[in-house]
């Protein structure tokens, strides 16, 4: 069983020691170690992929939330085989309704498996959305859409969630959100072509550039902004010369990212992707859904 454990808190000696010798004490077998010191801010984040006898999971995560206890860490023990046939979903969004809409009928339908716990948004308008499908709807922002990220992270662990899909989420996730989650559990949908036009505009930079093809980008959010080579699944259209830039806008937002997003979220909970040190691999040796 593939189980990753994240650790996240105040900075101080040997924290990774007690985590590291336990797991291996249990006969885990460790696939991937990530630590990181944040001198500045005295945070310590570490992340501990391993595979690991299934039985020694609920031991595996009733001794880690001891060891948080007394460190102080933030312990989070996963495992994406733990709901593998239906895994629980947080789709976090703000104004655009398409994308969070197509996941949402996605999951309906049976064209992605899984679980829509409980819709996310900095602002209010989406809440409707939320009623229609019957998804409980989480407000975490202020009055002037500022998130709490605080929240967030209370909310994602209120509904025991599997996978956090940014549908057009317009914040970006602070450091210690993403470490708390990391390993593959956050998917972002971006409304443009990467690593070509990043940035919170991409179709005017692309339109200003006079490219006729644009494109949206399903990936994987890791800690690191710019690491590079989280790339899920992307998808393109093109476009006459001379098309309205507001014409582009409307079918990349109706028609290209929606089903850019609903595809790479089908091959990550279908288990045929994962993320494995900052990069997007096939899983091997696994049946794949069709």
């Amino acid at each position: 069983m593939e189980v990753v454990i994240t650790a996240l808190g105040p900075d101080n000696r040997g924290l990774a020691d007690p985590i590291i010798h336990h797991v291996t004490g249990r006969g885990a077998r460790i696939t991937e170690i990530q630590m990181y010191d944040h001198d500045e801010e005295q945070i310590f984040a570490m992340l501990c992929r391993m595979d690991i006898d299934p039985e020694e999971f609920t031991p595996l995560v009733d001794a880690m939330k001891q060891n948080g206890d007394h460190t102080q860490l933030a312990i989070r023990v996963w495992s994406s085989e733990k709901n593998a046939e239906k895994p629980r979903l947080a789709l976090c969004c703000t104004f655009v309704e398409h994308t969070p809409r197509a996941v949402l009928e996605a999951v309906r339908d049976g064209l992605v498996r899984g679980e829509v716990a409980v819709v996310i948004s900095n602002r209010q308008k989406l809440c409707k959305l939320a009623e229609e499908f019957g998804v409980p709807f989480r407000m975490i922002g202020n009055e002037s859409g500022t998130a709490k990220d605080t929240e967030m992270i209370e909310v994602l662990d209120e509904f025991d969630i599997d996978y956090v899909i940014l549908a057009r989420y317009m914040r970006i996730l602070p450091a210690q959100t993403c470490w708390q989650f990391a390993g593959g559990r956050i998917l972002n949908l971006h409304h443009g072509l990467l690593p070509g036009f990043p940035g919170f505009r991409p179709y005017h930079d692309a339109h200003n550039a006079r490219m006729l093809t644009f494109g949206a980008t399903c990936h994987f959010i890791i800690p690191e902004l710019d690491a590079g080579n989280q790339t899920i699944n992307q998808r393109t259209f093109s476009v006459a010369p001379g098309t309205p830039l507001e014409t582009i806008i409307a079918k990349g937002e109706s028609e290209n990212e929606p089903a850019c997003l609903v595809e790479g979220l089908r091959r990550v909970v279908n288990r045929e992707v994962c993320l494995h040190f900052h990069r997007v691999v096939a899983r091997k040796n696994e049946t794949r859904a069709e």
